[in-house]
């Protein structure tokens, strides 16, 4: 298949979150399978250029039509991991994507509604008709309006979309201009059925026109897809969902073994697997040596994570003195763009930098994630809602035993050791339904325990966890059989 894949993001060259592994993960795995595989990315400022390769311009004359003119632009092509990258280089007065960053303005929408109508104006300008068009979050939303009310009559009304949801906390809310700017009927796209937000009737919502237009919705693990519909976590759009119920299910993510992969990870002092599981120990010396950390006979429990209130906050700040009061030693690696909440982690800082059992690292370092994977016991991921999440598959990854909220894609993909019904040898960590300090520790003293008086039984779940197969290689296919759906 021909798969145009456009997307905010891409790992490592433009990555905000877990949005820019998944484009790369699925990129690269489709691509492998034989697949024509094309991705679309606007050309910030802030590309990380050294990870492109032969980055040349091929475009220098498409014009996309805005409002009653047309905005130039040229566009380049290079290479990132071996996935074809096309990038929209827009020149005007307006510096969409010459911020510095990849989101973060007032003006987003306007930018990524720019963005949408440029993929679409490139490939029919280009005469490229892809089979399937793969559409992410709300920046793309646009397109598959785009698709259906104007290039499909223009002759691509052979292309099919699928749309996927990374996370519905952001659905792109803006104002009916966006229509206009792309020519677009904004008097008959604004009806409760298509475009009109549902939470607020003068408002365009982005993401629910990507919904009620592609051929395919999916988001980003089973259990996430039930919440969207049935709970709060829908933010307004379960009824959407559930009308295109037909058309939508959720698929896990997968991650890059190539990246994390302790078989291979050049990061650590000692590369291991399940079968050479006590070699992991070394990192877990070399993870106290870099952190401070006395060198003493404690389990080691870990926070790789954005610092803010999705990822349970509150609850990550009881678990750090809760572990440390059930003689364990932590270590916490994030960073947060809410001034309170650094603040807040500042303080509890401050407060433990002189323990020889706690270290936080307010900020992100990627040796260091590596390092903490590989030398922590456990890992602690109290998510208030989580889509899917690529910590916990990670660190089982390591052998780093998951104490998660049974939400989203954790519940999708760990496996509590004593109340699963799953067999033994699928039980993977330990999970609490409850966002209280009550439920939290009862999942993490329970693994606390197990670690100190049942070893045996610890080092069973940590080889049960390194033997799942969290690839690209199931998703992948989940997506072509999806794309082979739409197709026919």
């Amino acid at each position: 298949m021909f798969i145009v894949m456009a997307s905010p993001e891409c790992a490592p060259i433009a990555k905000a979150g877990g949005l820019g592994d998944f484009v790369h993960g699925l990129c690269r795995e489709l691509a492998s399978r034989g697949n024509a595989v094309e991705l679309v990315l606007p050309k910030y400022d802030s590309l990380r250029f050294d990870r492109i390769e032969d980055l040349h311009k091929v475009h220098s004359d498409l014009w996309v039509p805005f409002y009653d003119g047309a905005i130039h632009c040229d566009v380049e092509y290079g290479e990132v991991d071996g996935i074809k990258c096309f990038f929209i280089d827009a020149h005007s007065e307006h510096g969409f994507f010459n911020r510095g960053k990849i989101y973060g303005d007032a003006d987003d929408p306007d930018r990524f509604a720019f963005f949408s109508r440029a993929v679409m104006e490139l490939l029919y300008k280009s005469g490229k008709h892809p089979d399937i068009i793969h559409c992410n979050d709300w920046h793309t939303g646009l397109m598959p309006v785009l698709l259906y009310e104007i290039y499909a009559g223009l002759g691509m009304d052979r292309t099919r979309v699928c749309y996927s949801l990374h996370n519905v906390g952001h659905q792109g809310w803006t104002g009916p201009h966006v229509l206009h700017m792309n020519g677009l009927d904004a008097g008959r796209l604004m009806a409760a059925e298509r475009l009109r937000d549902p939470g607020n009737p003068g408002a365009v919502n982005l993401m629910k026109g990507g919904i009620v237009f592609s051929n395919f919705v999916t988001t980003v693990s089973p259990r996430y897809a039930w919440e969207i519909q049935h709970t709060e976590q829908g933010m307004g759009l379960q009824d959407v969902l559930q009308v295109h119920d037909h058309k939508f299910g959720g698929v896990l993510n997968g991650i890059d073994y190539d990246t994390w992969s302790p078989q291979r990870d050049t990061h650590l002092p000692v590369r291991y697997g399940p079968e050479t599981l006590p070699e992991k120990a070394k990192s877990k010396t070399a993870l106290r040596a870099r952190t401070g950390l006395a060198e003493d006979f404690k389990p080691l429990v870990a926070v790789v994570s954005r610092l803010d209130r999705q990822k349970g906050v509150e609850l990550i700040r009881h678990g750090i003195y809760y572990a440390l009061e059930q003689g364990c030693q932590f270590v916490l690696l994030g960073s947060a763009s809410s001034p309170e909440v650094n603040a807040d982690f500042q303080r509890i800082k401050d407060d433990t930098d002189a323990s020889p059992d706690c270290h936080l690292e307010l900020g992100y370092d990627e040796d260091l994630a590596h390092l903490i994977y590989a030398g922590a016991d456990m890992i602690l991921i109290p998510s208030v809602y989580e889509p899917c999440g690529l910590t916990q598959m990670i660190a089982m990854q390591y052998g780093c035993v998951p104490v998660a909220r049974r939400v989203g894609g954790l519940a999708d993909t760990v496996f509590d050791a004593n109340y699963s019904d799953r067999p033994f040898e699928e039980r993977n960590g330990y999970v609490f339904d409850d966002f209280t300090y009550a439920g939290l520790e009862s999942a993490l003293g329970r693994a606390i325990g197990l670690w100190q008086r049942y070893p045996e039984y610890f080092r069973q779940l940590r080889v049960n966890g390194m033997r799942q197969d969290h690839s690209w290689n199931g998703p992948a296919q989940h997506y072509l059989d999806i794309y082979t759906h739409i197709r026919t």
